[in-house]
């Protein structure tokens, strides 16, 4: 049976991260939540997908939030 933290574990079970931006969008039957959130180690967004009690979550470091950008920028373009 495992105990945490786990050894060479830095006390990242229970870390508190402070929420910057917190806004959910919903589309069609889906919901997104995009929380752009600073921990100890950087700032990150962090989107999570809701659809019939189902939830699918991503993190991106805000280093590679420009280039994200861009690759969303591209496709709303194709589709307009």
């Amino acid at each position: 049976m495992l105990k945490w933290p786990l050894k060479g574990d830095k006390g990242s079970v229970n870390k508190k991260s402070d929420i910057l931006v917190n806004e959910t969008l919903k589309i069609e039957r889906k919901f997104f939540t995009f929380e752009m959130k600073e921990n100890e180690r950087g700032q990150f967004l962090r989107i999570t997908e809701e659809v019939g009690g189902r939830r699918d979550t991503i993190i991106i470091p805000a280093t590679g939030l420009k280039e994200v950008r861009k690759i969303l920028d591209s496709a709303i373009d194709s589709v307009s």
